[in-house]
């Protein structure tokens, strides 16, 4: 290595050395104890790696995932909850985002940059804030019963609802569901979708969140040549076949970094759980990173709540590469080479 190369490597090293010892001390550091909190028995007293403290290897894993207590069918609760919030939320924030981006990024519409503002702001309040609303919009004596009344509905009492909305109104379940469980919970339970409280927690979510992606969106069309748009405009295609076609394709690349961050973000969420209903009704609402937390600080098993996060954080990355593999570039096949061919030469 020359040394005008060795210099180039020293200063760079000395100007991301504060970045790197900040993230080892408050990032890394923390994330290897509570990696050896998970697999050992700290009290939360003292030093988790003072001499009194043991090994005890993947039992408060074993708790969690087969151990057939309370502890097994909160988890399989909070998993089942987070998971139809994540099936919910991911598609419709995104949906929406593009829908607004599309909508916001057309040349017709006068005012953009107001229309723009107010989508995103939603982003930008304090989640607290905006939970604190969200609890009295949808109380039983809310807006959202209140428009729901003028159309001759009953609404529901929102927070204080748990049933699953795939559940509403249905009798005694079958007993092949009733009778098999996974996680503590059974089958029946599995599929009862989100209940009625997590349902407004989802609608929060899409409210709160689409703002942010919307700028992605727009980012990315303003970056689009618009010369194929005009020539599938030549020949004869339609607005929704354009879009269908040739802008939503060339959006791949956001539409992966939109669903990602989807995807991270609804499996962590807690602070509107901590702030509205703390698990309530019945446990339908809590979620993993809340039940983290409750286990550790309210229960003082801290191995059982470490344990709890690294299994979020696997559940995070399997999901994350899944979409990675879904979403990656395929090679066109030889068929439908031959039928654009074909219909180039037409």
């Amino acid at each position: 290595m020359s040394r005008k190369n060795r210099g180039e490597a020293v200063s760079g090293w000395l100007f991301t050395a504060p970045t790197v010892i900040v993230l080892g001390l408050f990032l890394l550091v923390p994330v290897l104890m509570a990696a050896w909190v998970s697999v050992s028995d700290w009290r939360g007293v003292g030093s988790p790696f003072s001499s009194d403290v043991s090994f005890v290897g993947g039992q408060n894993y074993a708790k969690i995932l087969g151990g057939g207590g309370l502890d097994e069918q909160n988890f399989g609760t909070a998993l089942r909850n987070n998971l139809w919030y994540v099936v919910f939320v991911v598609p419709l924030q995104t949906a929406v985002a593009l829908g607004l981006a599309v909508l916001v990024n057309g040349r017709a519409l006068r005012g953009r940059g107001f229309f723009r503002t107010a989508f995103y702001f939603p982003s930008v309040t304090s989640s607290v804030a905006i939970t604190v609303l969200w609890l009295f919009l949808f109380s039983s004596t809310g807006a959202v019963n209140t428009i729901i009344g003028w159309i001759g509905l009953r609404g529901p009492n929102w927070f204080n609802e748990p049933t699953g909305i795939f559940q509403l109104g249905a009798g005694n379940p079958p007993a092949f569901l009733a009778d098999h469980t996974l996680l503590g919970i059974s089958w029946w339970e599995w599929l009862s979708g989100p209940s009625v409280a997590m349902t407004a927690f989802i609608l929060l979510a899409v409210f709160t969140t689409s703002g942010t992606f919307m700028l992605l969106f727009i980012a990315a069309l303003q970056n689009l040549s618009h010369d194929v748009d005009e020539a599938a405009m030549i020949d004869g295609a339609g607005a929704w076949t354009r879009f269908w076609r040739v802008t939503l394709p060339q959006l791949r690349p956001t539409l992966f970094t939109v669903l990602t961050l989807g995807l991270i973000g609804t499996w962590q969420v807690f602070d509107q759980i901590y702030t509205g209903t703390r698990g309530a009704p019945a446990n339908t609402t809590i979620t993993p990173a809340y039940l983290s937390y409750s286990t550790a600080f309210g229960s003082q098993q801290w191995g059982v709540g470490a344990a709890i996060a690294f299994v979020l954080f696997g559940i995070i990355v399997v999901f994350a590469l899944l979409q990675r593999w879904a979403l990656r570039e395929r090679p066109v096949s030889r068929r439908r080479m031959r039928w654009i061919e074909k219909g180039s030469v037409r």
